[in-house]
């Protein structure tokens, strides 16, 4: 089953041009719901607007190389090992799924392109890839949903309770990922008709998760690393993104520019704790 390509058994009902077609389709929903979601949202203009801001409130300028060099730290950080979650748990389950979704899209679209009508042998390792991807967004995307979803440890929210739009993408993760398992599985061991059943779930669950980008956070993927990259820029060349910088509260220049620290603090302020950071993070 890990090594078979089950897709190369459905050349004899559907053509694979009418696959390749498909998977055409769900590219262009994509980049359609994607262009949409920013009309409606503005975050392009957002974007843009907040960078010549920056840009105007900047003390050094950032060289092409420095900014070069950030953005291969946001590719590395925040796109590749997700730094940005705190929460260890959090980070392993959206890497998990990040990755296992990844690969699953791309060894469909190499198996579909590549090995349902040239005639030719698919190697064992992408249809392998193809199983663990999946298998890999489902463990990552489950372990999330029952175990450490936002809402079930900060609002009690039941993992069986519905929250809007905001559930559109991991769900249609979810089904796209555990049907394409149970699809392949059933094939394999030669269900003819539950097979079908649950090639048609998949279809479904595929269609509802690219069709359904204007109205989920899938676009969100495409935004969050642009901003990470904004943000590292901003501090790079003392913008801050307009927040005030880091002072030293006994520092006597600090209490000079800002009086109302002696004042009501004292000349030497007590060390105020760690505040939020003195509870591990539980939740995002």
């Amino acid at each position: 089953m890990l090594t078979n390509n089950p897709f190369a058994e459905l050349t004899a009902i559907i053509s694979p041009t009418v696959m390749q077609a498909y998977v055409v389709l769900m590219i262009l929903l994509v980049i359609g719901g994607t262009v949409l979601d920013m009309v409606h949202k503005q975050s392009a203009k957002y974007f843009f607007a907040n960078s010549k801001k920056a840009q105007e409130n900047a003390k050094t300028k950032v060289g092409g190389g420095k900014k070069a060099g950030l953005a291969l730290k946001t590719v590395a950080n925040e796109v590749l090992t997700s730094s940005e979650f705190c929460n260890t748990r959090r980070r392993q389950s959206h890497l998990m799924t990040m990755y296992g979704f990844i690969f699953f899209v791309v060894t469909t679209a190499i198996m579909i392109f590549s090995y349902t009508g040239s005639g030719a042998e698919v190697p064992a390792l992408i249809p392998l890839l193809w199983h663990l991807g999946a298998l890999s967004l489902c463990v990552g995307g489950y372990w999330f949903w029952f175990s450490i979803r936002v809402d079930v440890a900060s609002e009690g929210v039941k993992w069986n309770q519905f929250n809007g739009r905001g559930d559109l993408f991991i769900l249609g993760l979810l089904s796209m990922a555990t049907f394409a398992l149970l699809w392949s599985f059933t094939q394999a061991i030669g269900l003819g008709v539950i097979s079908k059943l649950m090639f048609a779930l998949f279809i479904i669950s595929t269609t509802f998760l690219f069709g359904s980008v204007y109205w989920s956070k899938f676009a969100h993927m495409f935004f969050k690393p642009a901003a990470a990259f904004q943000k590292k820029v901003a501090h790079a060349d003392g913008s801050r993104e307009n927040l005030p910088a880091d002072y030293d509260l006994s520092d006597p220049e600090v209490h000079a520019k800002f009086p109302d620290i002696p004042e009501y603090m004292g000349a030497n302020p007590p060390n105020m704790g760690l505040g939020i950071k003195a509870e591990p993070p539980r939740h995002y």
